[in-house]
């Protein structure tokens, strides 16, 4: 895997928590960054995204909302 995967998200948040362990089981990689704690990524996903909920998941360019297991496997090439 080529692509950067980076991952906003905040301790609390369920959906965050699958995510990283989809990406823990698949071996992927990712830099996560907690919005609660780092006010500064709190403004800068919030330019990338338009938006304040968590996760906010960037694999290379591509932009996902939420867990979203179809388009993540697709993104990173995941049978």
């Amino acid at each position: 895997m080529d692509k950067q995967v980076i991952i906003y998200t905040t301790p609390s948040c369920q959906y965050c928590k699958a995510v990283k362990g989809f990406f823990e089981e698949n071996n992927v990689e990712f830099e996560e960054y907690d919005v609660q704690a780092n006010i500064e990524k709190r403004q800068e996903m919030v330019e990338k995204s338009g938006q304040m909920g968590v996760p906010v998941i960037f694999i290379g360019e591509e932009m996902v909302i939420g867990f979203d297991k179809d388009r993540l496997s697709e993104l990173l090439k995941i049978k």
